[in-house]
This record gives C-alpha cells, structure tokens and sequence, in this order.
C-alpha cells in the first residue's frame, strides 16, 4: 500500500474548499460578497443584532407571570399503548416510565383515548377521561385514581 496509490472511497465526496484560487469557483470573495461586515475577517453581528435599531426582545414589554419553570410535568398516555402490556397486569406510572411511554422527570399521568382493549389491565394514573375510563372498563378492566396531596 502506498499513499499515492490510495483512493477515496466510492461516493464519498470531499469538504468544499474555499478561498483557494478562482480556479476553484470559490476564490476571491470565497462566497462572502464584496463588502460590507459580514464579509471581513471576524466580521458579523451578535444573535438579536438589528443593525443599531432597538431589538424586538428589548422592544416588548416585561411583564407578568408565567409558572410554567414551577408547574407539575405532566404526560398523557393514549390507551392504545396499555394493549402492550400483559393481561391482568396492574400497571402504573413506574412501568410507564420503564416503558418509554413517559418521560422520567414526569409527576402527573393522564390516560387518554377511546381504543377498544382486549385485555383486562388495573391501570394507576392521576387522571382519565371519559372515553378511556369505558374502555378499560369494557375490557373488565380496573382504573385507579392517584392522588398527590401536597
């Protein structure tokens, strides 16, 4: 093996180079145009930079409250992902988590839907709606509600 005998391999396409000759269709201004900030070296504007006007983030007014930093992480569950799960299993946010159905920083359940099961699945969350409370109890299944008292 030698190093002028060595080829790229099939399909593999090299860096585009630039500013390395106008040979190249990439020389002289090296896709920067001619003039201006953005053309020169360490030339550029900051993120949010509007050209010296005021920019929009200063422009809107602060105000309020939003609690959203201190607010409970909440997930909801379509009950079609409960019909994975073996019959007669009691099921609850822990399998959820180990699951992948939910994330793991997650306090809050809410199963929701209105899929037909075939199985009977004792389910453990915060909350159900309507739909998905029938189906699991069509299915002869069980639902129990978890209460966080703070």
């Amino acid at each position: 093996m030698y190093l002028h005998k060595l080829e790229k391999p099939k399909g593999l396409k090299g860096k585009k180079r630039i500013g390395r000759g106008d040979a190249s269709g990439w020389g002289k201004t090296a896709g920067r145009g001619d003039k201006g900030q953005k053309s020169r070296s360490g030339g550029g504007v900051r993120r949010g930079f509007e050209g010296g006007t005021m920019p929009l983030n200063r422009r809107l007014p602060k105000r309020g409250f939003s609690n959203q930093k201190f607010a409970d992480k909440k997930a909801e569950i379509n009950i079609r992902y409960i019909e994975s799960f073996e019959a007669g299993s009691v099921i609850g946010p822990e399998d959820f988590k180990k699951a992948g159905l939910c994330a793991p920083d997650v306090i809050k359940i809410k199963i929701i839907g209105t899929t037909e099961l075939t199985k009977a699945i004792t389910v453990k969350a915060h909350s159900f709606t309507k739909g998905a409370q029938a189906s699991i109890e069509k299915a002869n299944g069980k639902i129990e509600e978890i209460r966080l008292d703070k």
